[in-house]
């Protein structure tokens, strides 16, 4: 399970974007990577479609960045992220639900 999720805000801690801070727009747990808005852009040549809106050309695209080389941004400060597991009562029956928690402070992280 990746600690980082999509439209979390995170800051690259390592890299040639460093201290650069971004919404994250996708997550690959399988290859443990993450694209993130404004980061880690590259050029990248398109070839001219059918359709009239696909120009062709070279676009500006973001590339993804391995999640190890962000961290999530809370209180305006990186963070690194960990779990716990707390009782929630519902409906009458009792459930084990994992929280993400900040390492610094150990406050939940909300969305």
């Amino acid at each position: 399970m990746a600690k980082i999720k999509k439209d979390d805000l995170v800051q690259v801690i390592a890299g040639r974007d460093k201290g650069m801070q971004g919404r994250v727009l996708s997550v690959d747990t399988r290859r443990n990577r993450v694209v993130v808005e404004g980061v880690q852009r590259v050029k990248k040549h398109v070839r001219a479609g059918q359709s009239s809106t696909a120009s062709g050309g070279i676009e500006t695209v973001e590339a993804p960045i391995h999640i190890s080389n962000v961290a999530l941004v809370h209180d305006g400060k990186p963070i690194r992220v960990g779990y716990r597991e707390e009782e929630v009562e519902r409906d009458g029956r009792k459930k084990i639900v994992r929280v993400r928690i900040g390492r610094r402070g150990g406050k939940e992280i909300e969305l």
